[in-house]
């Protein structure tokens, strides 16, 4: 906390001194490192709001802080993606809409030269380090007329120009009439590690990867514009051509995002030591304090659960409507939102957005695994987190959707997802090699954050708290693997715990255990020439039912003592019976997990049997004067990554009441979207005509 306050501090200092500009090649700096600052960008950029095109010219100032002598540079170029209709994106994408020339979109370097001067713009190739793709053109080297040697640094000076991307093509970057949403937006550098660059194309399903460093970027727009960006704002000023030039700096991060809009309206608000503004919609004006309430609320959870924010402000983006395709996305310091007019208070989206992209400051920014090459590091982490958060503060039930009747928590919504696909691909895989988008979005996002939930219930709340404060600490400005996550784990715990994620993370294997029969009989006196004992059902005992029944004299001696002893009228005291039952539970997918299993008596007994869950069955088998009524495995909901929760219990009787209920609810809501065609289109986007 003392680190912020220093940091406002600094940042007044600097404002006294704003109109100071720095010469070229000095940039602004406010405080003692974070990170390793390797690569550091300063950045001028103009907006041209009719033509949506960009002009830039950025200094790259890169440090070699490696043990290896460097011959070439490589370079992103993202907005290439939307360049045609070959390039690598756009074919994974397999766009079906129609689109126009205006909306694609390019990123040119238009030169690039030394601090020196000497001009290395024709030295330029594009390459496709993931496939044979010739016409993507989203990475560039560029061969260095000299190498890097160790500890050496390197300064850049580019021009370039962009032209950004339009609906229907436009991801996450946007220019849609007034509103501009500016991602991934200027020539930004690679990774270089284990003795390569790391500099993957821009594909459908990946995300991204970069060093830290520090970001002077000045934005000019129109003056009616209002800006918002990463970091902090130090200056505007207003030119001669009716324009204004907004200088931001930001310090320790990896990323620079920013958005502009006439519309905006201006919110803003503090939590803990944390100043929160929200450009919103002026459609959305009446929504602002739930997007606020919701920065507060994840603010608040991570701050205090895994650690400190070291920044002293967020910006919320409300994204302009028809163009959410720039919504639910986070960069430093700087997160899209996602809502529409009216949305109910009971369906908590707003929220969700807001608590899983702030999520991403911490699981995307602050440790800043590779989102090509390990996505689950960042989404399944963030969204198991989110999980949580919403358990504890909005639960224990319809933590998400709690609306007229309807109660959805936010796990549930996940193991819907997840049980769709729960075996097409291991966790473990880069971005663009799952199988479908749809494996993608599983293994990145819902499997991964009910594998953590299923860890936390098996290790205990407070141990996995330990794991994730840990985790965050140790690997914050840096990039971790997921070996390094499992090593965290392992040493938290005090348990070697690859077991588990062999089979959870490197794996498709399904797990399912269920309760294959119950059943539970009354056991007879014995009868007939060697008093060969029998059972009430049809069928004859076996010898595992005629070894547990051999005492059977001892049990009903012991039991009748038992009952009138228990009585004080013993003169009608009966015999008691006895019942043999057997609770048998099979193994129906390839994880072994432990599990418990709850076995009920018609008597109030309650028996928790443990079974390590390795072998294909397991057998339980109880002589008691009580029947049998239900035997139920994880009865306390403990394994959310159990494929099938419906073959999870069983009873000795069959109940019909929970189905008739479900059945009349299921009746009324769809006589009710019948009725009432409208709200099934807010919520789906279907157009009904019934």
């Amino acid at each position: 906390m003392e680190l912020k306050s220093s940091w406002r501090m600094i940042v007044i200092f600097g404002l006294a001194l704003a109109f100071f500009q720095p010469a070229k090649g000095q940039p602004v700096i406010f405080m003692q490192p974070l990170s390793p600052r390797i690569a550091n960008y300063d950045i001028e950029v103009r907006l041209d709001t009719e033509k949506k095109i960009i002009y830039g010219k950025e200094q790259l100032t890169w440090f070699n802080k490696t043990g290896e002598r460097i011959s070439e540079l490589q370079f992103h170029l993202y907005w290439n993606a939307f360049r045609n209709n070959q390039s690598t994106f756009m074919k994974e994408a397999a766009l079906k809409k129609e689109v126009k020339p205006q909306a694609w979109g390019y990123m040119e370097i238009d030169s690039i030269a030394l601090s020196t001067g000497e001009n290395l713009t024709d030295a330029l190739e594009f390459i496709h380090p993931d496939d044979e793709n010739e016409h993507d053109r989203t990475v560039v080297r560029l061969p260095l007329p000299r190498p890097l040697l160790p500890n050496q640094s390197i300064q850049l000076f580019i021009h370039f120009t962009g032209k950004i991307p339009q609906l229907p093509i436009a991801v996450r970057t946007v220019a849609h009439k007034e509103y501009f949403f500016i991602s991934q937006w200027f020539p930004k550098i690679g990774v270089f590690s284990n003795g390569r660059w790391n500099c993957h194309q821009y594909h459908r399903q990946s995300e991204f990867f970069a060093d830290y460093g520090v970001y002077n970027v000045r934005i000019t727009v129109p003056q009616k514009n209002i800006v918002g960006a990463t970091g902090i704002e130090i200056d505007v000023k207003n030119n001669e051509d009716g324009t204004a030039t907004h200088f931001y700096h930001a310090e320790d991060v990896h990323d620079f995002a920013w958005t502009t809009s006439p519309e905006f309206i201006d919110v803003n608000a503090k939590v803990q030591d944390v100043d929160i503004r929200l450009l919103l919609q002026p459609d959305h004006r009446h929504q602002a304090e739930r997007h606020l309430d919701a920065a507060r609320i994840a603010i608040d959870y991570f701050q205090n659960w895994y650690g400190d924010y070291p920044y002293p402000n967020l910006t919320i983006v409300d994204p302009r409507r028809n163009a959410i395709t720039s919504g639910g996305m986070e960069y430093p310091t700087l997160i899209t939102a996602g809502t529409f007019y009216g949305l109910p208070n009971g369906v908590r989206m707003i929220e969700m957005v807001i608590i899983h992209e702030f999520g991403h400051n911490f699981w995307y920014h602050l440790v800043a695994n590779n989102e090509f090459e390990e996505p689950w590091l960042d989404e399944g982490i963030n969204s198991y987190s989110e999980n949580q958060i919403f358990a504890d503060y909005y639960g224990p039930v319809g933590d998400m959707i709690d609306f007229m009747g309807i109660k959805i928590n936010d796990q549930q919504i996940q193991r819907a997802q997840y049980i769709y696909a729960p075996d097409l691909d291991p966790i473990v895989k880069k971005s663009w090699e799952f199988y479908s988008g749809t494996s993608y979005g599983v293994n990145s996002y819902q499997k991964p954050a009910l594998v953590l939930t299923t860890l936390q219930n098996y290790l205990g709340k407070e141990t996995m708290r330990n794991i994730m404060r840990s985790y965050f600490e140790r690997w914050r400005f840096n990039h971790p693997s997921t070996e390094d996550f499992i090593h965290v784990v392992n040493e938290i715990s005090g348990q070697d715990l690859s077991w588990f994620f062999d089979q959870a993370l490197f794996s498709s294997a399904v797990l399912d255990y269920s309760v294959d029969r119950v059943f539970t009989r009354e056991i007879k006196k014995n009868e007939g020439y060697d008093f060969t004992l029998s059972i009430s059902e049809s069928d004859s005992a076996s010898a595992e039912e005629l070894s547990a029944l051999s005492d059977y004299e001892t049990l009903i001696a012991t039991t009748n003592n038992d009952s009138v002893n228990s009585r004080s009228d013993s003169a009608n005291t009966k015999t008691a019976k006895l019942y043999y039952s057997g609770v048998d539970i099979r193994r129906l997918g390839d994880f072994q997990f432990p599990v418990e299993i709850e076995i009920v008596f018609d008597d109030g007994e309650k028996i928790r049997e443990h079974w390590d869950g390795r072998a294909l069955w397991k057998k339980f088998r109880f002589t008691k004067p009580s029947k049998l009524i239900s035997a139920t495995v994880d009865p306390d909901y403990k394994i959310p990554i159990d494929v099938n929760f419906t073959n999870n219990s069983q009873s000795v009787k069959s109940h019909t009441k929970g189905i008739h209920k479900l059945a009349i609810r299921f009746l009324f809501w769809m006589q009710l979207l019948l009725d009432q065609p409208e709200i099934l289109n807010a919520f789906t986007g279907f157009n009904l005509d019934l």
